[in-house]
């Protein structure tokens, strides 16, 4: 695939990320100043019925994000980003995200996405879909 104009129903791309680590979850709760407790505090966490801290569900997004970045550096802009939170996401957990061209729209320029996260085992933490337009 080498450019928006090459993008074709069923072309996937996909974006494995390095398990998630709490120096991460820290990271990003200073970054997005989300400061919530069972991000970072393993007792408070458990209190609250989780075998540990859970990642933020917008870090996942972010990742989305990233994954979105390929298409960019192929001249699309994002237009629209929709996402639905599925499942909890653990430090240690590997996060591999893959988007799917399912329409293209030769006289709007446009091309659809959809977008899914999941972890190793398959569980889906997050899906969604993502509208691109030429630059």
């Amino acid at each position: 695939m080498s450019g928006y104009d090459k993008l074709t129903v069923g072309q996937h791309l996909s974006l494995e990320k390095s398990p998630i680590t709490t120096e991460q979850l820290v990271r990003y709760a200073g970054a997005s100043g989300d400061f919530n407790r069972i991000h970072y505090d393993e007792p408070f966490a458990k209190a609250g019925g989780f075998p540990s801290v859970i990642a933020h569900g917008m870090l996942t997004l972010g990742f989305f994000g990233e994954l979105l970045g390929q298409f960019v550096e192929r001249g699309a802009e994002i237009k629209r980003l929709h996402s639905r939170f599925r499942a909890v996401t653990f430090p240690g957990d590997v996060i591999r995200c893959d988007a799917e061209v399912v329409a293209v729209d030769q006289v709007a320029q446009t091309v659809e996405l959809s977008l899914r996260a999941c972890k190793s085992d398959g569980t889906v933490t997050v899906e969604g879909g993502a509208t691109l337009c030429r630059k």
